[in-house]
């Protein structure tokens, strides 16, 4: 439960086993203050164990050096390729496994529900995501594609805590938005 009226941290997380992209915003009541962003990359060279430790260290660090209440990732969605799936799972489980490590509560988010609680449209492209996401933290730039969702995943999690007094009995979700 988010304490009323204090700063509350949550890390975004856009996984891959490539890239995954993280972000870190403060929530105060319907505020967002943006921390910091960026991304852990592991070397396509290396075994997959390899990689997927980079990444367990690389968010493990960041969890450290920034202390989130909760953190925010986005939900694998099943590609044309079973490989790309698997990997991306398995650098998803990776990043989840980070948070709990650390003791975080993980919430989880589809796509479209990021995109819908962000941009509006829960189809929305990459580039509007990231103007998006530069407009709501105020940030000088855009941020790169993979902080950018994750920043996203953040701000949706907040969006979704502050509509939580919201009640959504009897209602489902339909294409990211609720019916």
């Amino acid at each position: 439960m988010r304490p009323e009226g204090l700063p509350f941290v949550i890390l975004g997380i856009d996984p891959g086993l490539k890239i995954t992209g993280f972000g870190v915003v403060e929530a105060i009541g319907p505020k967002l203050r943006y921390i910091t962003s960026g991304t852990v990359r592991s070397d396509p060279k290396s075994e997959t164990a390899t990689r997927l430790k980079s990444i367990l260290d690389g968010l493990s660090e960041v969890i450290h050096d920034t202390a989130p209440n909760e953190a925010a990732i986005e939900k694998v969605f099943v590609n044309v390729n079973p490989q790309s799936t698997l990997a991306l799972g398995q650098a998803r489980g990776t990043a989840i496994c980070a948070a709990v490590l650390a003791g975080l509560v993980v919430a989880e988010y589809t796509a479209l529900q990021v995109k819908q609680a962000v941009v509006g449209n829960g189809h929305a492209k990459k580039e509007q995501v990231q103007e998006m996401v530069r407009r709501i933290l105020k940030l000088p730039g855009n941020p790169s594609p993979d902080a950018a969702d994750a920043l996203a995943c953040a701000v949706c999690h907040a969006h979704g805590g502050m509509l939580g007094a919201i009640s959504t009995h009897g209602l489902r979700v339909r294409r990211g938005r609720l019916v």
